[in-house]
């Protein structure tokens, strides 16, 4: 398991943000040479985890527990068949792009060390929005990517340092439960009935997503769906 490539975005307008300035920085690209990855600060004041990435809409991205995004190059490889274009490191939106890790597959809570100094935490999958499909230019994307499911994996970081791409992963914790970044994303979008099994995760979850998990139980009882 390795780190294929570490991907910055800089902030550039484009036509289909919902911004006001117009200004995202969702298109990232390979970077040379090491990159510092720290805790941005909580939602709405930190941005991205790692120094010079641009994050230009703060309501729904950046911050502590959506610090850093992975996406797996083997997962790209399928979606390049699937849509029979090519689709370079970053294009995604990911920060880091991996090989031989099961990126979508990751446990809630599962710990990953990159090279020798950094600790990265899974929290959630990746919601779709308006700008990813523009970004992409495929019609009807946000719908094909959430039915599809395979959304790559939000992370927190536990442990600051340099990352640079070639550097090893290591997944140094797994916990004791099945709840997946995949079953995360499901549960929070279309199969709302998921959510009692979240809390199996604690507080490793995005923290939202637990106050969605903790709320369902609240109004509707606690037996989780299969």
């Amino acid at each position: 398991m390795k780190l294929l490539s570490v991907n910055l975005g800089r902030a550039r307008a484009v036509p289909y943000t919902d911004q006001p300035e117009g200004l995202t920085g969702i298109d990232k690209r390979p970077v040379d040479g090491p990159v510092r990855v720290a805790a941005p600060g909580p939602k709405g004041v930190g941005g991205s985890g790692l120094a010079g990435d641009a994050v230009c809409e703060m309501r729904h991205h950046g911050g502590d527990d959506q610090a850093v995004y992975a996406y797996a190059r083997e997962d790209l490889d399928v979606w390049e068949r699937e849509l029979g274009r090519s689709l370079s490191n970053g294009c995604f939106g990911e920060n880091l792009t991996t090989a031989g890790l099961d990126v979508s597959g990751a446990l809630i809570g599962e710990r990953w060390r990159i090279g020798s100094e950094v600790v990265l935490e899974v929290t959630s999958g990746r919601i779709p929005c308006r700008t990813f499909q523009g970004h992409l230019g495929e019609q009807g994307w946000v719908k094909r990517f959430t039915r599809k499911g395979v959304t790559g994996a939000y992370l927190r970081v536990i442990e600051p340092g340099e990352i640079r791409a070639g550097d090893a992963v290591e997944i140094v914790h797994r916990p004791d439960h099945d709840v997946t970044a995949t079953l995360q994303f499901r549960a929070a979008t279309t199969e709302r009935e998921l959510l009692p099994r979240l809390l199996a995760a604690g507080t490793a979850l995005h923290s939202q997503t637990l106050e969605q998990a903790r709320q369902y139980v609240a109004e509707h009882g606690g037996r989780p769906a299969s």
